[in-house]
């Protein structure tokens, strides 16, 4: 029976409603070999992760999804088989979260300039189970006191680029992410190039240190994987792929919907010693 790892998990450490331990059920269920942690400016999620997957035959790739931002286009980067204890990206996890907290306050304050006035930091602070509060958070808060239908609507009306109640977040370039991804003697991936939208700067961040492109991507049409393929190939990159589930937080995609070989973990292995 072949064996299968979704690269591309959150915890409710970031912005999933799942915890640790039921990605490591899931995912037990779901007959996966191996899974990555992978939550947003915070490696909390990994060392219970591990614990939990620790009898039952399930390897955990230690992992993070880094914000980063290119001319003015978000572009996120995952970072594999990091020092998740201790090293450069430990130390500037502190930076990412107060810089995450920072955002939310301001993002709020703008909401109420505009008349929302019945959200406070604290009560979106509560939805998330360490300091890595974001958007979608704050998008559920809207939901949840009437303002928008849907989450999608918060993000177009609310809290988007460009909206009202928008607030840039830290300022990191994915090339500084990629060494600080480097540094902490991880792998640099870049996560879901087809929501990006980037293409032109894959060469570039191949120069500094990616080494491998997210192809496989849940309700992603072939076509667009068929290109991506092309493009990780032309560009020697390592073609990775995942769910990227969030628990109840994203109902179209769930643990397992989208996976890859058990090879690619080894890729990203032998790429860490390269």
């Amino acid at each position: 029976m072949p064996s299968n790892a979704d690269l591309h998990i959150h915890t409710y450490f970031s912005d999933s409603t799942a915890s640790p331990q039921e990605v490591v059920d899931e995912a037990v269920k779901a007959g996966l070999s191996h899974i990555a942690i992978t939550d947003h400016d915070i490696v909390q999620g990994v060392a219970a992760a591990m614990e939990a997957a620790g009898p039952r035959g399930l390897e955990v790739v230690p992992g993070v999804e880094l914000s980063s931002e290119f001319e003015g286009c978000d572009i996120h980067i995952l970072g594999y088989f990091i020092d998740h204890q201790q090293g450069p990206l430990a130390e500037k996890i502190n930076d990412f979260l107060d810089a995450r907290q920072d955002r939310m306050k301001r993002m709020i304050t703008k909401l109420k300039s505009i008349g929302i006035d019945n959200i406070e930091f604290e009560e979106v602070a509560a939805l998330t189970h360490s300091r890595a509060v974001g958007r979608s958070h704050l998008a559920m808060m809207l939901l949840n006191k009437g303002w928008v239908n849907n989450i999608r609507a918060a993000f177009e009306k609310y809290i988007g680029p460009g909206c009202p109640g928008y607030a840039p977040k830290y300022k990191q370039t994915p090339f500084e992410a990629i060494d600080l991804i480097r540094k902490s003697g991880g792998v640099a991936v870049m996560a879901h190039p087809m929501l990006t939208q980037k293409d032109e700067l894959i060469p570039r961040l191949k120069a500094a240190g990616l080494k491998g492109l997210e192809v496989y991507y849940p309700n992603t049409t072939e076509t667009v994987i068929r290109f991506y393929e092309r493009i990780a190939q032309k560009n020697g990159l390592t073609a990775t792929g995942g769910s990227d589930a969030h628990g109840k937080a994203k109902p179209y995609t769930h643990i397992g919907k989208q996976t890859v070989p058990s090879e690619v973990v080894e890729q990203l292995r032998r790429a860490k010693d390269e």
